[in-house]
């Protein structure tokens, strides 16, 4: 191995014991289950362990998390540093812990076999594992995520483009984006990559990122990213670029729809919306190094997740045209993608039922039937038709919920509109910029 890529290994086997001693103080999960290796899991191309923490109180199908390591490191010793169990016996989700084996204990992050769909080495293996536990273990498949700091943090990236119809969100700790870390063999480490010095413009980081599922149409995860500032082993560069890869990813711009302190000397930002499972949310850590996650940040990573209380739900109900003191609806309660909206006299049913979901969406319907309001073919102009279509994820079915009650789009920052102010049965719902008018205000 180059004297390079030993000395990098070495800084992270060091970053792995802070992290251990930083931890200490949190117990082990007091509960009868323990962490169990499974063996013969399936395709393991590069020989991956597997260890399972599985709560003793958990529902019929519970949620899926993977837990991925640093450099250094191990699953048992993730487990065991780390607050994710302890939550798994409190929120009743499944936790998977793989162990890298290779030189170094880091993780494939860099190889071309590695950096796409299906193309094998270590991302397959944690595939395989996510299958077994839910044939084995009735883990659901709509509740998977992945998590990981360091080593594990550039995993999850990996994860989330290899794999958008499988996770469902990921928490990056000390991350780089998805293939930046990308190297020749036999080289494993990228030393431009790790000290931020890989800069790329957001189309560019998106494009990466979907090439990895070439064809891919459907919904994208939800991306929570932490860095710390004075981060020396993958430098703080890498946190703006992969804020760029993932807003793109989900068609947004890099300008934050909402940003607080959570805690001193954090900056959160959260693209697409403004509640807790934001489609991407950054936490900027001042004056931290390469040790995390810290006490705390587990819970808030669950959180993002929406495998914990703390996530209010989404409210449902009708959507009311103020100044026509009539409803949003679906006409003639169909299903059909491209029906336009219009307002109708309010009567609760059905086709008036909407939902506005923690991450900016307001749906109608459920099951197969589930639509989503949209703006027709993600067009951004004044007179551009809301209709209903299939949930994609994507920014034009992204809405900031205002509270003078205008309802804007995420993606076009035009408002929700009833054309031409009218008041009658069957007015047509448009985008228009916004002016404060009653045509343009909505009670939820």
């Amino acid at each position: 191995m180059h004297k390079r890529n030993r000395s990098a290994i070495a800084r992270c086997l060091g970053v792995a014991v802070l992290l251990l001693a930083a931890l200490l103080h949190q117990a082990t999960p007091a509960s009868a289950a323990a962490l169990a290796e499974v063996t013969n899991f399936g395709s393991n191309p590069s020989n991956l362990r597997m260890h399972v923490y599985v709560p003793d109180q958990r529902p019929a199908k519970p949620a899926i998390l993977m837990a991925v390591h640093y450099c250094g490191g191990s699953g048992p010793a993730f487990y065991g540093g780390s607050d994710f169990a302890r939550l798994a016996d409190q929120y009743g989700f499944i936790v998977i812990y793989p162990s890298a084996t290779r030189s170094g204990n880091c993780f494939d992050v860099y190889t071309e076999q590695a950096l796409r769909r299906g193309g094998g080495s270590d991302p397959v293996g944690i595939k395989s594992m996510v299958d077994w536990v839910v044939a084995n273990r009735a883990g659901d498949p709509n509740r998977v995520f992945v998590t990981g700091a360091s080593s594990g943090a550039m995993m999850t990236n990996v994860l989330l483009a290899n794999y958008p119809d499988v996770f469902k969100a990921g928490a990056a700790f000390s991350g780089v984006p998805a293939t930046c870390f990308a190297t020749t063999p036999p080289n494993t480490w990228n030393g431009a990559c790790a000290g931020g010095n890989v800069i790329k413009t957001a189309q560019q980081w998106g494009d990466l990122a979907r090439a990895a599922y070439p064809g891919y149409t459907g919904p994208r995860p939800r991306m929570q990213l932490w860095h710390g500032t004075t981060d020396d082993v993958l430098r703080y560069p890498n946190f703006g670029e992969a804020i760029k890869q993932w807003t793109n990813v989900h068609g947004l711009t890099q300008t934050p729809a909402y940003t607080d302190s959570p805690q001193p000397n954090w900056t959160r930002t959260r693209y697409g919306g403004t509640g807790v499972t934001a489609p991407v949310e950054g936490i900027s850590l001042q004056g931290v190094g390469h040790s995390l996650p810290m006490p705390g940040m587990a819970a808030m990573a669950i959180a993002f997740f929406g495998l914990s209380p703390d996530v209010p739900s989404s409210p449902t109900g009708p959507v009311r045209a103020v100044s026509a003191n009539r409803c949003l609806d679906v006409a003639g309660a169909t299903t059909t993608p491209g029906t336009q909206l219009q307002i109708w006299d309010c009567h609760g049913g059905s086709n008036q039922t909407w939902t506005r979901t923690a991450s900016g969406q307001l749906t109608v319907y459920s099951g197969s039937n589930l639509r989503c309001v949209t703006a027709q073919n993600n067009q951004t102009s004044n007179g551009t038709p809301v209709v209903i279509s299939q949930c994609t994820d994507g920014a034009n079915q992204r809405w900031q919920f205002n509270t003078n009650g205008s309802i804007t789009g995420v993606q076009s920052g035009l408002c929700l509109d009833v054309n031409s102010a009218a008041t009658a049965n069957g007015s047509k719902v448009q985008l228009w910029s916004c002016h404060g008018g009653g045509n343009q205000q909505w009670a939820l």
